[in-house]
This record gives C-alpha cells, structure tokens and sequence, in this order.
C-alpha cells in the first residue's frame, strides 16, 4: 500500500512508466502548497502587525496635529491682540493695518484647523484605512511640505516631517499594508 506524499515541499515520487496519457516529464518543483505560483516568483508571506514605516508616518501625523494645536494657540493669541490694538487706533490706517492683520489670521487659524483636523483623521486610519488614507497621507505630507515654506525659518520642522511622511507612506512596506485583503 502507497502513501500520498507527506511532504508538499519536496518532488513528487516518479510516476509508473507507461501509464498515464500524454506522458511529461515532470516538474522540476512540486506544487504550491496554496495554489499555483503568483507571477514574478515568491509570495510575500501575510502581514501580521503595521510596518515601523506606517507606525513612524502615523506617529509623525499625531506630532505635527500637535505641534499645530500649538500653533492654534498662537495664532488666536495673536488675534485677541490684534483685536486689542485696532480698538485703540485713532488713525483710520492704523485701524486699515488692524484689519488686515486680523483678516490674515483668521485666514491661518482656519488653515491650521483645516491641517489638524486632517492630520488627526489620517492617523486614526492608518489600522484599518484602504489604499486611499495612503494616497491621503502621502498628498497631506505634500501640502504640508508646501504649506511651511511659506514660514519656513519656522516650518523647517513641518518641512522635514511632510518629507518624512511621503517617503514612509510611499515605501512598498506601506503599499502592502494599505492593500492588504481585510476579511
């Protein structure tokens, strides 16, 4: 009595010569344990944990929503003093110059919320988000990468954090974590 072959991995036993139709000879491997081989050789073997890379791009988005609260902060301090001064200006320029003032932080105080709103919603799907929070996550670290060189003496740390965003989310580690098959 013959048994089938206990191990998948190793060549099949010869076949009976003169049986069987057309006769072939046989493969130089055995058969895939899970199917016929992917083209372009090996497999990746299934993720099981987030790559560091996408751990460090999730990370960095927290640090920059943070650093942009500070900002926030700021920003609205800066208004209230602004505020402040145009109520004590006499001159219709100086009140002209409040004015603007006022209306250009506004202007950043609605960027900057806009940028930590995205920024905290990006990270909070980096566990479950698709191929698009990468795409996401990749054009935020873009638009912060343009965005803080407009202030760049100041942005040089969002500058070096949006270039570290896109080459982590950009790395084929973080393409196969976003195109992972979810059940």
């Amino acid at each position: 009595m013959s048994y089938p072959n206990q191990n998948p991995y190793s060549q099949p036993p010869a076949p009976q010569p003169g049986y069987g139709y057309p006769q072939q000879p046989p493969a130089p491997y055995g058969p895939y344990p899970g199917g016929g081989m992917p083209p372009g050789g090996m497999q990746r073997p299934p993720l099981t944990g987030m790559p560091g890379g996408v751990k460090a791009a999730r990370v960095l988005l927290f640090v920059l929503a943070g650093l942009n609260l500070i900002g926030l902060g700021l920003a609205v301090t800066g208004l209230g003093a602004v505020s402040k001064a145009s109520h004590s200006a006499r001159q219709d320029d100086a009140l002209a110059a409040a004015n603007l003032g006022k209306g250009l932080l506004i202007a950043l105080i609605v960027v900057i919320t806009i940028f930590t709103v995205l920024a905290v919603a990006l990270a909070l799907q980096f566990a479950s988000g698709s191929n698009g929070v990468r795409i996401g996550a990749t054009v935020f670290g873009a638009a912060t990468l343009v965005v803080s060189f407009a202030v760049f003496p100041l942005g040089l740390i969002h500058t070096v954090m949006g270039i570290l965003v896109i080459a982590f989310t950009s790395k084929e580690d973080a393409k196969a974590w976003f195109n992972r098959p979810r059940y």
